[in-house]
């Protein structure tokens, strides 16, 4: 007996008449050579982290490699330090 395979057209998918755009994102500390990251101001800090307190990841924020290490590090030593909460419960 031969079994006969019948294949459905592929269906085409519904565009919305937008059109996004997306724009480049650019480092802050790159781009502003005076703002440099240190862990004792939580205030420029806050920036980067949610308000769960989650640190924001590189391509939501936008930094560079290098900054958004220096960024991990910073936030890091400032929540041991108690400048920052670890979690919106701590706060």
């Amino acid at each position: 007996m031969v079994e006969i395979v019948v294949k459905r057209p592929m269906r085409k998918r519904k565009r919305s008449g937008r059109k996004t755009f997306l724009r480049q994102k650019v480092c802050r500390f790159c781009a502003d050579k005076e703002m440099s990251i240190d862990y004792k101001d939580a205030r420029t800090l806050r920036i980067f982290v949610t308000e769960r307190h989650k640190i924001i990841p590189r391509r939501i924020s936008g930094n560079c490699a290098r900054h958004q290490r220096g960024l991990t590090v910073a936030i890091k030593r400032a929540r041991q330090l108690a400048l920052m909460p670890f979690t919106s419960q701590h706060s």
